[in-house]
Parts: C-alpha cells; structure tokens; sequence
C-alpha cells in the first residue's frame, strides 16, 4: 500500500490518509463574512481528505484583505461554521479551522472607518489589491504600537475559543504568505526595535506567543502552523531564511504542538524570485514533530517526499478543489477533473460544488 494512503496519528487526531485538503481561499462567504450552506456542502465533499484545512479565516475585523472571505469572531461566524464542521463530521471527516490576520495586506477599504492597515512597520507592500469594486495600490501600514501587541494575541485566543465552539477538531495558525505574523517573523517587513523586532528571536516571538495562547485554549496537539520559508508572495523577503525558520521550528518542537506545515517552493515560484534552498526537505531537521509539506505535488512526488521522510502528510491545493474525491483518485490511478480558473474566487455553486466524483 502506498504510504500516501497509510494511517497517521497527527497529535490528537488520527487520519485514514495522508491526502490532505490544502487551506484554499474560495471568497464565497456572505454578509458579514459569515460562512454559508453551500460551504458546508464543499467541504463535506472533500471529507474524505485525511484532514481538511480550512480556508483563512480571519480572527477579527481588520484582520480583512479580501472580499466575501470568512471571519471566526461572532455568533454569526460560529453559527455558520458549525454547517461546516457537521457536515464534515457526517462523512468520517476531521477539519482544522486556518487562523488568519493580513496586517498590511490590506486596504482601507476593507478597515473600520477607512483607517489604515496594521503591520509590524510602516513598509508599504508592492502591488494591488482588489477591493470588490477596483484594484487599488496597497497602502503604507500603520506600525502597531508595542502596548496594542498583546490585543493581537488576544484576537488569536478569542479566534481560536470560537473554533471550539463551532465543533473544529483544531487550529491552524496562517504564518505564512506574508500576512501579519509573517511580517513580524521576516526581516524585510520588521523593522522595529524593540522585543518583537531586530534578532531572529525577537522576531519570532509574536508567532511563539499566539501559538502558545492557542495552546492554552485546544492543548498542544490540536494547534499546528503553516509557514512559507522560501515564499516571496506579498513583497516578503528575509536576510537569512534558514537561520530565521530554522530557529522557529526548533521552538515549535519544544511546544509539540502536532504539527507544522512548510511549503515548498516550485520551479514556477523560483522562476518568479522565490528562494530555493530553504524548504521542507531542509528544514526537516529542526522539527521533530509531524511535518505536511505542500506545493505543487502529484502523487508520486507526495509518495517519494514521504518515502524520504522530509514529510509526513502532502497537502494538496487546486487538485483537491477540483476532485472532490482526491484521495480516491489517487489511490487509484483515476483521471483527475480539470479546474476552471475562472471561477476561483467567484461566486456561487459553479466550479465550487458542481465537480463530479469518479464513476464507481
């Protein structure tokens, strides 16, 4: 039996496949961007995932930077999640609820009373954003004052609590992609000078302190992290990414929390800046816990990377959107669907809801 489909026991949970459903930003929420029936209805079609990850979800108001994207800081959020987690739970299925804050990805559209964004540092981000009604310039962010730090941990903690009462089997913290923990961790967006900025362990500090809260409400083995140390996506940069990862990774052992999620980075992203030589495979050495790895992966390169033992679990992004089914398509050698583009970040059950499982 290929190791893919092979049980593992990921600090808590148990999962029947090492197939997992990739976090996968749909913008399909409604009002208040809260999660809807047809949501429910995706992911308990993806529920044969050995565990799903779900899409960033953002733990308070401005933690915004994208339209018609899910929150987990009300009623309304727990209400419409708990479709969600009922229905993965009704087929077999185990689903973690992805925490997630943009800090300067963001637009002032997207803010309480038009304010600015929040990062680390006052470093405007290159590139657009899409507001819902144009594509803007991203801002110059407000630097967060030392005394508000702790009100951001808070945001993580109260996020979290939420996931609980909404029936998530755990959390994973977003640290990745260049969103606000992320800024904080990397040089290129830290700028600051006092304890959450200069060496590597100031830097980190804001992750350890949110992961650590996350424990305090889940326990140790239902928190896991997702980090990108080779991604450049979001304008980020870093000065030493193997010493500045590296480093965290070795805290995060200490914490056993159950798992850590490091992409790896593709030809596509290296040929787009991207920093090879910093990833899964060499990172693997200062973790000691269960480490998923996505980017990009077929089969037998999920199979090989297991095989190698520089991952435990592949998560699986596009392929997973497209193929309900996924696991048993892969098990099986089956034609996989073709997604449609298109219809990514739209609207409605069309290239969301509407892919076919395989013929039996």
């Amino acid at each position: 039996m290929s190791s893919l489909f092979s049980f593992l026991q990921v600090g808590a949970v148990s999962l029947p496949n090492r197939v997992l459903m990739a976090p996968l930003t749909r913008c399909r929420a409604e009002g208040a961007n809260v999660p809807t029936d047809l949501m429910a209805e995706y992911y308990g079609q993806r529920a044969s995932a050995g565990l799903i990850i779900s899409e960033a979800t953002t733990v308070s108001p401005r933690g915004h930077g994208y339209p018609n994207t899910p929150g987990i800081y009300t009623a309304e959020h727990v209400a419409g999640w708990k479709k969600v987690t009922t229905a993965v739970h009704a087929k077999g299925g185990r689903i973690f609820l992805q925490l997630w804050h943009v800090g300067r990805v963001s637009h002032p559209a997207f803010q309480l009373n038009g304010e600015l964004p929040v990062a680390p540092s006052a470093i405007q981000p290159k590139g657009q954003v899409w507001t819902g009604k144009e594509m803007a310039d991203y801002v110059t962010p407000r630097a967060l004052a030392l005394e508000e730090i702790p009100g951001i941990v808070a945001e993580y903690v109260k996020g979290a609590r939420l996931a609980k009462e909404a029936g998530f089997d755990g959390v994973e913290i977003h640290n990745a992609n260049g969103y606000l923990l992320d800024q904080f961790l990397r040089s290129g967006t830290n700028t600051r000078t006092d304890g959450y900025g200069g060496s590597v362990a100031a830097r980190a500090r804001l992750t350890l302190e949110v992961v650590s809260a996350c424990i305090s409400i889940w326990g140790s083995d239902r928190v896991g992290i997702r980090l990108s140390p080779g991604g450049i996506f979001n304008d980020m940069s870093d000065a030493n990414p193997a010493e500045t990862f590296g480093y965290l990774l070795r805290e995060l052992s200490k914490l056993e929390i159950a798992y850590a999620h490091v992409t790896r980075v593709t030809a596509q992203d290296i040929a787009h800046g991207a920093v090879s030589g910093v990833g899964p495979k060499e990172l693997r050495k200062d973790f000691k816990g269960v480490l998923i790895t996505a980017g990009g992966f077929d089969r037998a390169q999920g199979e090989q990377a297991i095989a190698e033992g520089w991952a435990d679990a592949i998560a699986y992004g596009v392929p997973f959107l497209s193929n309900p089914d996924l696991p048993r398509r892969l098990e099986e050698n089956l034609a996989l669907n073709t997604p449609d583009e298109s219809t990514f970040y739209a609207s409605g059950a069309k290239g969301y809801t509407d892919y076919p499982t395989a013929a039996k």
